[in-house]
C-alpha cells in the first residue's frame, strides 16, 4: 500500500479513497491498524521538549543594560554602598522575573491545540463498532460521527446525513458547514478548493454541529491541517518587540559612552589636576552610579503595568508585558470579520416575494424593528403579501430565541434565529404559529439536496409543506410559469451586498391522507411547489467598528480584513465600515499564484483577502512585516495561531476564540470588539510617550549633575557635591519623581499622530536635544548656586546643601515641563499635575527637610540648615528655569503643530463620515 503524505484526499470520487487506502466498509483489522500505528505513528501532534525553566531564567539576565547595572552594583559595593547596590540589583532580579513568568507561550498554545482532540472515536474493527483511543486511529480506519462530537482526524466522507460541521476554528465562517458524501455526483472537488469548500471532508478539531456521517481517515496527527498549524508554530522564533530593541540599542551605546568617559575622567583627574586616586576613584563611581539610569527598566516595567491596568479597564487583557508598547507602534492591524467587524450575528435584511420588495431594520437576534417597503410602496399591503413567506421561515425552523440579562440569543442555526427574529418584528409571536401549524414530519436539511422540507398539520385539518433553502433547490421544485431571471437578478444583488440568500416555497395538501407519500417528503412529493420569494441575510457591522476603523485612519494605521468568508461578504462589510476609500479583495486561491516579492506589494494595495488559510496569513503577516510594518494580528480559531504569534501583537478573540489562539497571543479581548484594539492601540501610545518622558527626565536631570560635577573637575574647582550627596539625590529622585511619570494620561491628539517608525531611535533628534539643553542648564544652575553661595560668605557644606536642595527643585520643575511633550504646562491642569507627581512632590520636600535639618542626617551627609534667603535664591533660580523651558517647548510646538497639518484634512473627513 502507498499512502502520499497530506494528499489532495477531496479530490477524485470516494472509491479512489478506499483504494488508495487500502480498506474496505468494515474497516481495518486489529492486526493492519496495529501494523499501521507503529509505520505512521499515533493520531497526536508532537510535544516539543523546551527550554530548562533555568535557562529561560538566565536568558533574561543577556541584555547590556542589565551588564551595566550589575557594573554598577559592583561598584556601589566596592565604596561601601550598600544600599544603592541592593537597589540595583532588586531591579535587576525583578525585571528578569517578569520576562520569565511571560515565556512559554509557544509550549502552551501547542498544549491548547492538542487539547481540542477528543480522547476516543467510534471507528470500524473487523467489522464491528469499536471504540478507539484517538492516538490509536490510524489511515484506512473507518470513523462513526454524532452531534457534539469532535472529529478525531481529517477524515473523507462516505456518508453524511443532515451533517453540519463548525469549521470556525479553522475556516473563520460563522455558519456551520454543510457536509456531502458526493453519493449523487461522486466526481471529487477541484484541486484549489479553499479549505471551507471541501464539502466532502472533515477536519481534525473541528465539532460536528448536527446530523450524522462516516468517514474514512486519511490524516492523522501532524499530517492533519491542524497538524500543520502546530509545525508552523514549532517552526516560527520567538520575536522581539521595538521598544526591547530600542532598549537594547540604547543601553549598548550608552554603557559605551559612559564608560569610556568615566576611564577618561579619572585618568585626567590623577594626571592632570593630581587628584589622589582614591579620591578620584570615589569621585568617578559615584558619578557613574549617578548617571546610570538603574531605575529604568523598573519604571518602563511598572509604566507598561499601568498601561495593562488601563487596558483591562477598556476589555483587552494583556498576557505579555511588552505588546502594551508594542500596540503604540503598530502602523497595520489585521483583523478578522466575523464577531470582530460584525456583531457576529445573523439578519435577516432583505426581503424580496414577487410584487415587492422590504427592507428591515434592526440588527441581531433582538425582535426589534420594522419591515419597509419602497418609496412606491404601501408597508402594510407588502407586509401583508410578505406573511406566508414568514409563516415558512417559522415553521421550516427548529431555532429557538433565548433572552438573558437583556440579550437576545440563538439556540441552533443563526440563520434559523434570524428567521424568528424577522417574524417578531412583522408582528408574528413564533409560539402561536407553531402551536397553530405542528410539525407532522421534516426532511432535515442535507448538503445533497440543499433544502428543509417540514410537513404541518394546519386548522381545519388542512395540511402544507413548508420548505426553505438554496435557491436553486427551490427553482427546480416550482410548476407552471416562473420568471427565472427576475429572481436571479434579485440574488445577484443580494451577493452585491454580501447577504447571504435561501429560498421559501409552500406546498398546500388537504387531509393527510390525501398526502400520500408525502410522510417522507420525497422529491415527487415536492412537485408544484408554491414560490414564495427570498430572503437575505447579514452578520452586520458593529456600529463601534465603524468609528473605530475611522479613528485608524485618522492615525495613519491600516486595516486589513483577513476571514474565511467569502470574497463578496468580505468586500460588502469592508465598503459598508470604509475600511479604505475603494476597497479591493483578493482570495485564498489567487494568494496561491503570488509569490512572496509580488506579494509584498500586493498587501500594500488591497484590503480584504477572503477564503484564507492558515499558511495565507502567515504568508500575508511576513510580508507587510517585510516593508517595515508593525503589524498587529486578530483571531480565533486554531487557524489563527501561527499568525498571532509572528506578528508583533497577537490578539485573540475572549468569547469565542480557542485557547490554542488565545495562548499564542499577546493580548485577549473580553468583548471581542475591534472598538477595544483601537482603544488598546490608544493605550499603547500613552505608555510609550510616558516611557520617553521617563528617559527624557532621568538623563537630563542625572546628566546635569553628572555634567557639573565633572566641569567642576576639568576646571579645578571644589567638587560642588560629595559623592555621598550624589548616590542620595539619584536614589531619592529616581524613586519619586521618575516613577510619578508612569502615571501620565494620553496628551491631546495622541491619535492624530501617524504610527511611528520601527526604525526610529528611543530618544528623536529633538528630545536628545532638550536632554542636552536640559542637562546644560541644570549644570548651569549647579555650578552657579555653588560660586554664589562660595562668593556670598557661606561655607563648603552649606553650599553643597544649597546644591542638593537646588537639584531636587530643578527635577520638579523639570517633571512638570517633561509632563506635556507637544503642549504646555502652563495650564491649570498642567499646575495640578496628577495624584503621583502630588505625593511624589510631597516625600521628595519630606526628605529634603530631613537632609537639610535633622540632625542624624546632617552627620550622614555632611549637609547643613538653610535660612530663609537661602531658600529665596533657590526659588529665584526655579522659576526662571522654568520660564525658560517653557519658551523652548513654544519653539518647538509650532514645529509640531506643522507636523499635524498634513493629517487634519482626513481626520476630519474621517470623523464626519463617522459621525
Amino acid at each position: 500500500m502507498t499512502m502520499q503524505a497530506t494528499r489532495d484526499w477531496h479530490v477524485g470520487a470516494r472509491h479512489l479513497a478506499w483504494k488508495a487506502l487500502d480498506t474496505t466498509v468494515a474497516g481495518l483489522s486489529e492486526a493492519e491498524a496495529a501494523d499501521r500505528l507503529v509505520r505512521f505513528g499515533p493520531n497526536a501532534l508532537p510535544v516539543s521538549a523546551g527550554r530548562h525553566p533555568a535557562l529561560r531564567f538566565l536568558a533574561h539576565f543577556n541584555n547590556a543594560l542589565i551588564y551595566f547595572l550589575f557594573a554598577a552594583a559592583a561598584a556601589a559595593l566596592a565604596l561601601g554602598h550598600e544600599v544603592d547596590a541592593g537597589v540595583i540589583l532588586a531591579v535587576v532580579l525583578v525585571n528578569a522575573l517578569v520576562g520569565f513568568v511571560q515565556e512559554g507561550k509557544a509550549e502552551r498554545a501547542l498544549e491548547a491545540i492538542r487539547a481540542l482532540i477528543s480522547p476516543r472515536a467510534a471507528a470500524l474493527r473487523d467489522g464491528l463498532r469499536t471504540s478507539v483511543s484517538v492516538d490509536a486511529l490510524v489511515p484506512g480506519d473507518v470513523v462513526m460521527l454524532e452531534a457534539g462530537e469532535r472529529v478525531p482526524a481529517d477524515l473523507r466522507l462516505v456518508r453524511a446525513r443532515g451533517l453540519l460541521i463548525d469549521e470556525a476554528l479553522l475556516t473563520g465562517e460563522s455558519v456551520a458547514a454543510s457536509k456531502d458524501d458526493g453519493e449523487r455526483n461522486d466526481v471529487g472537488l477541484a484541486r484549489n478548493a479553499a479549505l471551507g469548500d471541501r464539502s466532502n471532508m472533515t477536519f481534525s478539531g473541528t465539532m460536528v454541529a448536527a446530523g450524522q456521517g462516516v468517514g474514512i481517515v486519511v490524516e492523522t496527527g501532524v499530517g492533519t491541517q491542524i497538524g500543520r498549524i502546530a509545525r508552523l508554530l514549532q517552526n516560527l522564533g520567538t520575536t522581539s518587540t521595538p521598544l526591547l530593541r530600542q532598549i537594547d540599542a540604547f543601553a549598548r551605546k550608552f554603557t559605551l559612552i559612559v564608560g569610556v568617559a568615566t576611564v577618561l575622567l579619572f585618568v585626567f583627574a590623577v594626571y592632570v589636576r593630581a587628584y589622589a586616586w582614591p579620591d578620584a576613584l570615589i569621585a568617578v563611581v559615584a558619578l557613574a552610579v549617578g548617571v546610570i539610569p538603574e531605575g529604568l527598566p523598573a519604571v518602563i516595567t511598572i509604566t507598561m503595568a499601568i498601561g495593562v491596568r488601563r487596558m483591562a479597564a477598556r476589555n483587552a487583557v494583556i498576557r505579555k508585558l511588552p505588546a502594551v508598547e508594542t500596540l503604540g507602534a503598530t502602523s497595520v492591524i489585521c483583523t478578522d470579520k466575523t464577531g470582530t467587524l460584525t456583531r457576529g450575528e445573523m439578519t435577516a435584511a432583505r426581503i424580496v416575494i414577487p410584487d415587492h420588495e422590504l427592507t428591515v431594520t434592526g440588527a441581531g437576534y433582538a425582535p426589534e424593528g420594522r419591515l419597509e417597503a419602497g418609496i412606491d410602496d404601501d408597508d402594510a399591503a407588502a407586509i401583508a403579501a410578505a406573511m406566508p413567506l414568514l409563516e415558512s421561515g417559522l415553521l421550516s425552523n427548529d431555532a429557538e430565541l433565548r433572552q438573558k440579562t437583556g440579550r437576545w440569543s440563538v439556540l441552533g442555526d443563526p440563520m434559523e434565529g434570524a428567521l424568528i427574529a424577522l417574524a417578531g418584528k412583522a408582528g408574528l409571536d413564533a409560539a402561536h404559529v407553531r402551536a397553530e401549524w405542528p410539525r407532522v414530519d421534516e426532511i432535515p436539511f442535507d448538503a445533497a439536496h440543499r433544502y428543509m422540507a417540514s410537513l404541518h398539520r394546519g386548522p381545519a385539518g388542512a395540511h402544507a409543506i413548508f420548505i426553505k433553502g438554496a435557491p436553486e433547490a427551490l427553482f427546480a421544485m416550482v410548476a407552471g410559469p416562473f420568471d427565472r431571471a427576475k429572481w436571479d437578478a434579485a440574488i445577484a444583488r443580494a451577493a452585491e451586498g454580501g447577504e447571504r440568500v435561501l429560498a421559501f416555497g409552500v406546498k398546500r395538501l388537504g387531509a393527510l391522507q390525501d398526502a400520500g407519500s408525502t410522510a417522507r417528503l420525497t422529491n415527487a412529493a415536492l412537485t408544484d411547489v408554491q414560490f414564495l420569494g427570498l430572503v437575505g441575510f447579514i452578520d452586520p457591522p458593529r456600529p463601534e467598528a465603524v468609528a473605530a476603523i475611522a479613528e485608524c485612519r485618522s492615525a495613519g494605521i491600516a486595516v486589513k480584513m483577513i476571514t474565511g468568508d467569502h470574497a463578496a461578504t468580505a468586500l460588502a462589510i469592508a465598503r459598508q465600515i470604509e475600511l479604505a476609500d475603494d476597497p479591493r479583495g483578493v482570495t485564498g486561491a489567487e494568494l496561491d499564484e503570488i509569490t512572496d516579492i509580488d506579494l509584498q506589494a500586493l498587501v500594500q494595495r488591497v484590503s480584504v483577502f477572503a477564503r484564507t488559510s492558515p499558511e495565507h496569513k502567515l504568508r500575508i503577516v511576513r510580508a507587510l512585516q517585510i516593508d517595515g510594518a508593525v503589524v498587529a494580528m486578530t483571531g480565533d480559531g486554531v487557524n489563527d495561531a501561527p499568525s498571532l504569534k509572528a506578528s508583533d501583537v497577537g490578539i485573540a478573540m475572549g468569547n469565542k476564540g480557542t485557547e490554542a489562539a488565545k495562548e499564542a497571543a499577546d493580548i485577549v479581548l473580553l468583548d471581542d470588539n475591534f472598538a477595544s484594539i483601537v482603544a488598546a492601540v490608544h493605550e499603547g501610545r500613552t505608555v510609550y510617550d510616558n516611557i520617553r518622558k521617563v528617559i527624557v527626565w532621568t538623563l537630563a536631570t542625572n546628566g546635569g549633575e553628572t555634567l557639573a560635577v565633572v566641569l567642576a573637575i576639568v576646571v579645578g574647582f571644589q567638587l560642588p557635591l560629595t559623592a555621598t550627596q550624589i548616590l542620595w539625590t539619584n536614589l531619592l529622585l529616581a524613586s519619586t519623581l521618575g516613577l510619578a511619570l508612569a502615571f501620565e494620561p494620553s496628551e491631546p491628539g495622541i491619535m492624530g499622530r501617524a504610527p511611528r517608525p520601527v526604525a526610529s531611535p528611543l530618544l528623536s533628534g529633538h528630545l536628545a536635544w532638550r536632554v542636552c539643553l536640559t542637562s546644560a542648564i541644570l549644570a548651569s544652575i549647579i555650578l552657579g548656586m555653588s560660586f554664589w553661595a562660595a562668593t556670598n560668605g557661606r561655607d563648603l557644606a552649606t553650599a553643597r546643601t544649597m546644591v542638593v536642595n537646588m537639584i531636587m527643585v530643578t527635577g520638579i520643575i523639570h517633571l512638570f515641563n517633561v509632563r506635556y511633550t507637544y503642549g504646555t504646562s502652563m495650564t491649570w491642569r498642567g499646575a495640578l499635575g496628577t495624584p503621583a507627581v502630588l505625593a511624589s512632590i510631597a516625600i521628595i520636600f519630606a526628605a529634603q527637610a530631613m537632609f537639610t535639618y535633622a540632625p542624624f542626617m546632617q552627620d550622614l551627609f555632611d549637609s547643613r540648615a538653610l535660612s530663609f534667603w537661602d531658600w529665596a535664591a533657590i526659588f529665584y533660580v526655579s522659576v526662571g528655569l522654568f520660564i525658560i523651558m517653557e519658551a523652548e517647548k513654544l519653539w518647538n510646538r509650532r514645529r509640531y503643530k506643522r507636523e499635524l497639518t498634513r493629517h487634519r484634512y482626513m481626520v476630519e473627513k474621517i470623523a464626519r463620515h463617522a459621525t
